[in-house]
């Protein structure tokens, strides 16, 4: 009995020391992001000017350079991954902690989507500090009047703000941090920004490989992707795959008066809207035969995550403006299944620009996101042969008349190449030692979602490195991604710093 009594007062000192060192540090952390936030947000804004887009490589190079040099600055070991092709490097950085036995390699990408600049209400690469959310009564911060503490609710607009350059950027600064501190890292740290993940990552499976040993570690932290909707702190396991589909539907070779026509020539806008409702109905369900035949199911543990996370749908039906959903089940246990998504569809004209007549042509642009152990090889296989079975002639270029004249049903199928789906195990001990640390840093429960809606070609960590992939998101849900107007919330990155600060001092397994 003395001894179990002596065993338990021992763990509640540990648990006691456990907690009041993780006090200890976020208080730290915080004392010293108080005192720089002009500074951290001076360096988002520094970095979201720099037009790191795919239609400016100039952009993407001063990127990748001044990367480099903010990690030089640390006192890390330095290196651009170029594949040698013209294409953006990986900037590679390593920085050992004496006394460390993991290696953890921090991802984030430092490209971003193209803009629409005229759909913007300003330049995307001039970024502006405003009050709120566009709609919200918001005003512009003029930020050179202003002291800190800053309005945590305040935003930064631009392009790449979000999506990953605040990561970088909480990153870099939960690193100051804890040098301030006087603390040193748990683990060795290796840092790959990538900068190509918006244009599909066509090099990284090429860099990956050729520099495996540069990049060997224990696990990944992806900085990719936002928040759980509800605003609590959350933690990823995977992402859905993808591939994408242009397919264009033939009428006739010149637009024909539906008045002398119609009924009799095929009309191609109606064609594709059937064609449409028989693919998928109206509860997004893929009625492609054959589609989901290689679907991996969910395991206990998901699923249990799943039931765990907070309800966020009456929420999400008032901020969007919804009155009903695809299907009857919650939004995570719906991005655990494919999805079959229309991009957009053009045929013809429409409003004041349309006219009586019978369109030439009808393109549908689809993307399908895709779950483990689908491939775009296999969802393709199932797409073609249902177009067959259907009555469909399939064409990988422009029919010629002999070819028109001789089939009913013409589609030209342009498939992009796509990247299979990702899920790790969340019952490993690296899973769980960043679920504990996550929640030593938000002091509270954290979301774990075992794979996320969106797609990141983070399968290929697991394939070629063998440890395990999990993501760690710190941007605001509601921050425009991928379209106008994107912005980064101060206090998600307020909060992402304490989050990377945690897992540089804290994690360990």
């Amino acid at each position: 009995m003395r001894c179990l009594f002596s065993a338990a007062c021992g763990l509640v000192v540990i648990c006691a020391a456990t907690q009041a060192s993780a006090a200890d540090l976020r208080d730290q952390v915080e004392r010293y992001r108080s005192a720089h936030e002009s500074q951290i947000v001076g360096l988002l804004d520094e970095l979201t000017r720099i037009r790191s887009v795919a239609a400016d490589p100039a952009g993407l190079a001063a990127a990748a350079d001044r990367l480099e040099a903010l990690l030089k600055e640390r006192g890390f070991e330095t290196k651009q991954l170029s594949p040698g092709s013209g294409a953006p490097p990986l900037i590679f950085g390593y920085l050992k902690s004496q006394g460390a036995r993991r290696t953890v390699v921090f991802y984030a990408h430092y490209d971003g989507q193209p803009v629409t600049p005229s759909q913007w209400k300003s330049d995307p690469f001039i970024p502006v500090m405003r009050s709120g959310p566009l709609n919200s009564g918001e005003h512009d911060i003029d930020l050179n009047a202003e002291r800190s503490p800053f309005d945590p609710e305040w935003r930064l607009f631009g392009r790449a703000a979000s999506d990953d350059k605040a990561s970088i950027v909480a990153f870099l600064a939960a690193f100051d941090a804890l040098k301030a501190s006087g603390r040193k890292s748990s683990v060795n740290i290796k840092v790959a920004w990538e900068g190509e993940e918006e244009a599909g990552s066509p090099h990284l499976a090429q860099i990956l490989s050729e520099n495996q040993t540069l990049l060997a570690s224990d696990l990944w932290l992806i900085g990719d992707a936002p928040l759980h909707q509800s605003r609590r702190q959350m933690i990823y396991f995977g992402a859905r795959g993808m591939t994408g589909l242009t397919l264009t539907i033939y009428g006739p070779i010149k637009a024909l008066h539906d008045g002398h026509y119609g009924n009799w020539v095929p009309n191609p806008a109606a064609m594709a809207t059937t064609l449409i409702a028989q693919m998928r109905d109206d509860d997004g369900r893929i009625l492609i035969p054959g589609f989901a035949d290689l679907v991996r199911p969910l395991t206990s543990v998901e699923l249990e995550a799943i039931r765990n996370l907070p309800p966020i749908e009456d929420q999400l039906k008032r901020e969007f403006g919804i009155g009903r959903t695809e299907g009857d089940e919650d939004l995570p246990s719906s991005l655990m299944r494919p999805a079959l998504n229309i991009r957009g569809i053009r045929s013809g004209q429409v409003g004041e620009a349309a006219a009586n007549a019978i369109p030439t042509d009808a393109v549908i642009s689809i993307d399908f996101r895709l779950v483990p152990d689908q491939t775009p090889r296999s969802v393709r296989a199932a797409v073609e042969t249902f177009l067959i079975d259907k009555g469909w002639t399939i064409v990988a270029d422009e029919p010629e008349l002999a070819t028109r004249l001789a089939h009913g049903r013409i589609a030209r199928l342009q498939w992009e190449t796509g990247y299979p789906a990702f899920r790790s195990d969340m019952s490993t001990s690296a899973a769980r030692a960043v679920v504990a640390t996550a929640r030593k840093a938000a002091q509270g429960p954290v979301a774990e979602l075992p794979m996320m809606g969106a797609s990141v070609p983070i399968y290929l960590f697991a394939d070629i490195f063998k440890v395990p992939v999990i993501g760690l998101p710190i941007v605001n849900h509601d921050n425009n991604q991928h379209a106008a107007n994107e912005n980064q919330r101060l206090q998600n990155l307020w909060d992402g710093i304490e989050t990377y600060a945690a897992m540089l001092a804290a994690l360990n397994w």
